[in-house]
């Protein structure tokens, strides 16, 4: 639980290109970025601001908007 702890914390960001290949030539090609922290550590970094609002305030509009 402690590295759990430290994660939310301080947050991770995981970054990763996955490139499927057949016979030398590449069929599918992945790009994923994830980011994983808790809401404090988001706001406190500037991300997810606006969602953060939505979410408690109980809107339904555009959640998608970072401020």
């Amino acid at each position: 639980m402690d590295l759990l702890d430290r994660v939310l914390d301080r947050g991770l960001v995981i970054n990763t290109d996955i490139i499927i290949t057949l016979a030398g030539v590449p069929l599918v090609a992945l790009s994923i970025r994830a980011a994983i922290a808790s809401i404090d550590t988001m706001e406190k970094s500037g991300f997810m601001i606006g969602w953060d609002r939505s979410i408690r305030s109980g809107s339904t509009g555009d959640s998608t908007q970072q401020q």
